[in-house]
């Protein structure tokens, strides 16, 4: 795809499904419980007596979690600079929208965690007395139960560092469409993989980690919307009627 092009129009995209299936599956995660799925899968990595599986794994704890999220924080900091780079006579001044982008969804996407952990006090699976712990469990929006250690287990945090790498696919899909679906694909299965890892800790439910990524999708489909999406004229959509179907590099 040229530069022109991308620089004209945005590669169709159909916002009203990308914002409103995301929409849809927090309402059903509000109004349908998904205590019982998530204490099913957590049962699956608990061993009564020992606790979780994966609680004090080398691997899961100093590589997929410590690791990992430095790894994230430091393309994090390389976006900033190159952003900062973009601002003066560089040749990456004509990324500099995408750069900007990418350094507010990814900041969006990580910062948002830490308050609403705050706010809703939900526990982590090694704390419930179901799993060896002393806290009461309670859904999202009852009223948590009387304690002295809040929770701060909603939503995923570490989900966050791979579902966060979402606003590669939107930072690429118009200048680069092919690398935009690997980056998709890279995205989403880092955030699996980080998710899983943690609920081998009891460090998160499923449901954490999939509010985690419904946030992120939509922090990088709303900041896209705003920062680099340019709607294709009427003229221009039959023209992109290639990349519809697949699109070059």
């Amino acid at each position: 795809m040229t530069a022109d092009r991308s620089e004209s129009a945005s590669r169709y995209f159909d916002f009203r499904l990308a914002i409103g299936i995301p929409l849809g599956l927090m309402a059903l995660l509000l109004l349908l419980d998904p205590s019982g799925v998530d204490f099913a899968l957590a049962e699956l990595f608990y061993e009564p007596g020992q606790g979780f599986i994966g609680r004090h794994s080398f691997w899961l704890e100093d590589i997929l979690h410590d690791r990992a999220k430095q790894a994230v924080i430091f393309l994090g900091v390389m976006a900033i600079f190159g952003f900062v780079l973009s601002l003066m006579p560089t040749g990456l001044s004509p990324l500099r929208r995408q750069l900007g982008y990418l350094v507010l969804a990814l900041a969006l996407s990580t910062s948002i965690v830490t308050p609403l952990k705050t706010l809703t006090g939900v526990h982590c699976p090694w704390s419930l007395s179901e799993f060896g712990g002393a806290e009461t469990f309670t859904p999202l929006l009852s009223e948590r139960a009387p304690t002295e250690k809040p929770g701060r287990c909603w939503p995923g945090g570490h989900a966050s560092a791979g579902f966060s790498l979402l606003a590669l696919f939107f930072a690429l899909r118009d200048r680069r469409p092919r690398t935009a679906r690997i980056a998709l694909v890279v995205a989403l299965g880092l955030g699996a993989v980080f998710s899983l890892g943690r609920m081998m800790q009891g460090a998160h439910f499923l449901s954490h980690n999939l509010w985690t990524l419904l946030f992120d999708w939509l922090i990088g489909v709303l900041c896209y919307r705003w920062i680099l999406y340019k709607a294709p004229q009427p003229m221009q959509l039959s023209q992109l009627a290639p990349d519809l179907a697949g699109g070059q590099n």
